[in-house]
């Protein structure tokens, strides 16, 4: 099965590309991940100030800067995992350094 995992932050305390490239816990989650043989995609997401909104209703398309949450986790990033099931994908996101901070959401893929 296929599975996304959402990782959630505080935006405003979250590492630079060069941090997370440089700490041992992201480099471990990527050889677990890498070993299990469970990598299929993923991105680090701009941040949510880059966002655009895009709404449909009654024909006229509406668009507008960022997300209207009122929180500080935002998605900053997904992981596109394939595994057995679900208890091997919370396994998987249970290793994600984020799990730790802020919080790693799972999800299957239709298909």
């Amino acid at each position: 099965m296929r599975y996304v995992l959402l990782i959630c932050d505080d935006e405003s305390v979250s590492p630079s590309m060069e941090e997370i490239l440089a700490d041992p816990a992201h480099q471990a989650y990527g050889e677990e991940i890498a070993r299990r043989g469970a990598v299929s995609g993923g991105a680090r997401l701009r941040p949510v100030a880059d966002a655009t909104t895009v709404r449909v209703r009654d024909g006229e398309t509406l668009v507008s800067d960022g997300p209207f949450a009122e929180t500080k986790d935002f998605v900053g990033g997904i992981d596109i995992i394939e595994c057995a099931d679900l208890d091997d994908a919370i396994a998987i996101a249970a290793k994600h350094p984020y799990a730790g901070r802020g919080c790693v959401e799972v999800r299957p893929v239709w298909e």
